[in-house]
C-alpha cells in the first residue's frame, strides 16, 4: 500500500494513477502541521521517503514513527540517505540516489502522468471538434512565470517559428495558463490557435501525447509536456539547463553560450539585450527540427 502526501494544488496530478493513494493536507500553519503529523503516525507506515527535503518534510519524516526513513542529508534525520549531493546537479539523479540508498531501483528518465478517463475523453472530443489529427499539430508555449520574463524567447521569434511550422503543414496550438492568456491571444491573432487553459495539468499532458512535438520556454509547462513521451525543445538562457532541463529531454535544449548566462535574473539588464535568447534565430530552430526528422 503506497501513499503520496501532497498539498491541494498537486493532488489532481495523481488522480488517475492506478496504484497510488493520495493524502492531501495544507502546507502552511501549525494546525495543518499537527493534522498531517497525527495522520502520519496513525497510519503506522513501515517506510517514509522524503522526496521534498524541506524543513517541514524533514520534521514530518523524523516524527512519523516509521522504522525506515529515507531522505536527503542531514543524515541523522534518516535511516537511509545518499552521499552528499552537489546542489548544482539536476534533481533527477539526486532523487534516484535517494531511493537507491533505501534499496529501491532507480527510476527511468521518462516521466509519466496518468489522466483520468474523463480527461482523456475531453481531449479526444476537443481534437475532433477542432479537426486536429494525431501528429498533425504542434504545441508552442511562449510564456513563463510572471516572475521570470527573462526566460521568454522573443515574441517575434515565436511568431516567425509558428509561421514556418504552418507553412510546413502543421497546426500550431498556443498553450499556457492565465499568466499567458493575453500573450497567447496576441500570438493566435497572427498565426495558430489559442488553447490557453483548454485543459488542466493531466489533460494538457494527454493533449501533448497527440502532438508531433513541442517548443517551449523553461517553465513548469516544459516539465509537464515531457511526461507525454514526445520531443520537447526548450529555450534556456538565464538558468542553467544542466540543472533544470525536463527529464529525458536534455539533448533537446536550445541555448546560446554567452558570458553572462546563467544569471538567474528575472529581468535581463537592458545593456545585455537578452542575448542568451534573442540571438537564437527561428531559422536555427527550424533547421534543428528538420535534422531531427520532425519536418
Amino acid at each position: 500500500e503506497v501513499w503520496l502526501l501532497t498539498s491541494p494544488p498537486f493532488a489532481p496530478l495523481f488522480a488517475g494513477h492506478p496504484r497510488l493513494q493520495v493524502a492531501v493536507f495544507p502546507r502552511r500553519g501549525a494546525h495543518a502541521m499537527w493534522q498531517t503529523l497525527r495522520w502520519l503516525r496513525t497510519q503506522r507506515f513501515a517506510a517514509v521517503y522524503d522526496l521534498q527535503g524541506s524543513d517541514r518534510s524533514r520534521v514530518l519524516t523524523l516524527l512519523s514513527g516509521a522504522r525506515k526513513r529515507a531522505g536527503i542529508a542531514p543524515r541523522w534525520l534518516y535511516t537511509h540517505s545518499p552521499r552528499q549531493d552537489d546542489i548544482r546537479e539536476h534533481v533527477f539523479p539526486r532523487l534516484n540516489r535517494l531511493i537507491e540508498s533505501a534499496g529501491l531501483p532507480a527510476a527511468s528518465p521518462q516521466p509519466h502522468i496518468w489522466p483520468t478517463a474523463a480527461e482523456r475523453r475531453a481531449v479526444t472530443e476537443r481534437l475532433a471538434a477542432e479537426g486536429l489529427r494525431d501528429g498533425a499539430f504542434v504545441l508552442l508555449h511562449a510564456g513563463s512565470s510572471a516572475r521570470w520574463p527573462s526566460k521568454r524567447w522573443e515574441q517575434e521569434h515565436f511568431v516567425a517559428l509558428a509561421r514556418a511550422l504552418a507553412d510546413a503543414g502543421l497546426e500550431v496550438l498556443w498553450i499556457g495558463g492565465r499568466d499567458e492568456a493575453e500573450l497567447n491571444r496576441a500570438l493566435a491573432a497572427q498565426v495558430g490557435r489559442d488553447f490557453t487553459g483548454a485543459f488542466f495539468i493531466a489533460g494538457l499532458a494527454e493533449l501533448a501525447r497527440h502532438a508531433r512535438f513541442a517548443v517551449v520556454n523553461d517553465s513548469g509547462t516544459m516539465h509537464l509536456l515531457s511526461a507525454a513521451d514526445i520531443p520537447v525543445y526548450a529555450f534556456f538562457g538565464p538558468t542553467d539547463w544542466r540543472r533544470h532541463h525536463a527529464v529525458g529531454q536534455g539533448e533537446r535544449v536550445l541555448s546560446r553560450a554567452v558570458e553572462c548566462s546563467p544569471c538567474y535574473l528575472g529581468q535581463c539588464p537592458p545593456a545585455r539585450r537578452h542575448a542568451c535568447l534573442a540571438d537564437i534565430e527561428p531559422d536555427a530552430v527550424i533547421e534543428r527540427l528538420r535534422r531531427d526528422g520532425l519536418l
